[in-house]
């Protein structure tokens, strides 16, 4: 079992480079495998998860080749795809498995799809729903009214809906207009609170038949799209681990270069700029459908906030970090309306109380969130990732501005979204 173990830093100062956004490198192995011909990604990103998907788009008949991070896609239409000769297994990622059961659900065959233990756990009826109305036979481990994986999907015949989403999420918007594509007729999917809109954003670069217009998403199924080239920029999530450490440790300036500003993900820009942060942003420009630009930070002074409402779908995988930043900020910071938290790889609003708790921060458990009085000093401890990327990574920011040493268990998982996150925080130092 891996462990990461990290001590107090005097400044971080340097350059880097974020490694690809993962969910464009998700969309775009997906779209890319049911268009027809060569798609080509530049910056993809090789994780465990990213590569779960392409293992999965395989055992459905695509030629994918990766090398490093560059991907290479030859797909070969809506029709293309053939029935995997065992279950798919979509490893940890949860993206994966909801974004792929809307393609599958288009497929005149049955499909077996599945997960780790985590994935098991994770609701999976907010698809099933939606994917079931569009004709699709979904089955799965039923537990409280809800439906678990492994799932048994049996797809094709599918007919046009329009959906209205209950909740904001990119996974259940993405997987209907994913299984539209497939449909005889216009698909819409209306949602009231924006969320990641990068699977629309590529369904117009790929020139998928998709139109938008203000909360209404639709999707003409049965249109051949064509290949096509996608540059990614780097992932503004994986950013704001050193967004944060670059703010809390004295005397830092980091230069983070290429990270996409999809206006659906900058909450984090948008709620460090409300606590005080020094942040600038050259070099804004648009590739491949996609806002990017560079991120100068530096050391600030923060102050409390309060966080709800719309902020959250934009903020939701920031959540963990933002924590983090809080302990150091002067004031009360409160974070509601993140239920959403409780069922991702772990119960983050539980995870991240327990493990800044044990540095000594003073935060308390909500129902749909967090409250977090600072400034406190924090004291290293032994801290446990629960299996999960974003709070392991989390923790390891804290432990740059915690006494002593801190020691996070069971990092391995830090590999699903951030392969070479622990040699840059040592380098940077």
């Amino acid at each position: 079992m891996k462990s990461l173990h990290i001590h107090k830093t005097k400044s971080l100062k340097g350059q880097i480079g974020i490694p690809g956004d993962k969910s464009i490198s998700h969309r775009a192995v997906m779209l890319g495998a049911v268009a027809r011909g060569e798609t080509v990604v530049n910056n993809f990103l090789p994780s465990a998860d990213c590569l779960a998907t392409v293992e999965c788009f395989r055992r459905m008949g695509i030629e994918i080749k990766v090398k490093g991070m560059r991907c290479e896609v030859r797909g070969k239409g809506l029709k293309g795809l053939k029935a995997p000769n065992k279950m798919l297994n979509v490893g940890n990622s949860g993206t994966t498995i909801r974004l792929a059961s809307g393609i599958i659900a288009g497929q005149n065959f049955e499909v077996k799809i599945t997960g780790d233990e985590s994935i098991e756990k994770r609701p999976m009826g907010r698809i099933a729903k939606p994917l079931r109305l569009m004709g699709a036979s979904i089955e799965g481990v039923l537990k409280n009214n809800e439906i678990y994986a492994p799932l048994k999907i049996i797809g094709g015949n599918l007919k046009p809906i329009e959906y209205e989403l209950p909740v904001a999420s990119a996974q259940v918007k993405s997987a209907v207009l994913l299984a539209g594509l497939f449909a005889d007729g216009k698909t819409c999917v209306i949602e009231r609170m924006p969320s990641r809109d990068h699977t629309e954003r590529l369904l117009e670069h790929f020139g998928a038949g998709f139109d938008r217009a203000g909360e209404r998403a639709s999707i003409v199924g049965n249109c051949e799209f064509a290949g096509a080239e996608i540059d990614i920029p780097g992932d503004i999530s994986s950013a704001a681990f050193f967004l944060v450490a670059a703010l809390l440790t004295p005397d830092s300036e980091l230069h983070l270069l290429n990270v996409g500003l999809n206006p659906t993900r900058t909450g984090i820009i948008d709620v460090l700029h409300r606590m005080g942060a020094a942040i600038e942003i050259p070099r804004e420009r648009v590739l491949s459908a996609e806002p990017r630009a560079d991120i100068i930070v530096r050391s600030s002074e923060l102050r409390s906030v309060e966080l709800n409402g719309e902020i959250i779908p934009r903020i939701i995988d920031e959540i963990p970090v933002i924590a983090v930043a809080a302990t150091q900020a002067e004031g009360v910071t409160e974070i509601r309306g993140a239920k959403e938290l409780r069922i991702k790889e772990s119960d983050r609003i539980k995870t991240i109380a327990s493990e800044l708790r044990k540095l000594g921060a003073k935060i308390e458990e909500l129902e749909d969130g967090l409250r977090i009085e600072g400034p406190t000093k924090l004291k290293g401890a032994i801290l446990q990732s629960y299996g999960d990327h974003r709070i392991a990574m989390a923790m390891a920011i804290a432990g740059l501005v915690a006494e002593g040493e801190t020691t996070i268990e069971n990092t391995e998982c830090i590999e699903t979204s951030f392969p070479g996150f622990e040699p840059l925080l040592k380098e940077l130092r």
